[in-house]
């Protein structure tokens, strides 16, 4: 038997989950929709779930990973879904006072079929409400971020920090856009 997801170095990690891009899958609504039903029967009263990422941009290739954003109304409640989510069985990724991150559908052997990637953090931490809704409403824009994802997807196939550092100054620069034209998220 080999080693544990946990057991496993950053490294072994990439190596095992490495980037790969697909063309949009309508699928990845649903799959968001029905983990949704989960997340709200579990999660504490007030918290909002929405459907971030690329995943939610339509029409543009994206990691067939499911991002969804869980706003917590307060202090309590953020604690509580942390608590909640690790319990359920999502893996904690990363955590602090402020925001966690958990994974769903990361095995042993690879990816499963549906894959999450869960952002809990408080209400109004949500700049990716305005990057989703701007790319949505700005077809060549969304274009554009989804030429970048796909130049450097073979480079940085196993070091998902570097493609992300490499995306973030075009999404700052249209999140900056967006919360400049579109109303609070």
């Amino acid at each position: 038997m080999g080693k544990k997801l946990s057991e496993m170095s950053l490294e072994e990690l990439w190596e095992l989950f490495p980037i790969f891009l697909t063309e949009h899958n309508d699928h990845w609504e649903q799959w968001f929709q029905e983990e949704k039903e989960i997340l709200t029967k579990l999660l504490p009263a007030g918290c909002r779930v929405s459907h971030i990422g690329s995943t939610a941009i339509k029409g543009i290739w994206a990691k067939p990973i499911v991002d969804i954003l869980v706003e917590s109304p307060d202090t309590a409640s953020l604690a509580a879904a942390k608590t909640a989510l690790a319990e359920k069985g999502y893996l904690l990724m990363s955590d602090d006072e402020e925001r966690a991150s958990f994974n769903k559908g990361y095995t042993e052997s690879g990816f499963a079929q549906r894959v999450f990637h869960l952002h809990v953090r408080r209400m109004g931490d949500n700049d990716e409400l305005y990057f989703r809704d701007y790319l949505n409403m700005h077809p060549k824009a969304a274009k554009k971020y989804e030429a970048l994802k796909l130049r450097l997807w073979k480079e940085y196939e196993h070091n998902r920090d570097e493609y992300t550092r490499q995306k973030t100054e075009l999404v700052r620069e249209y999140t900056e856009l967006a919360k400049r034209t579109l109303g609070e998220r």
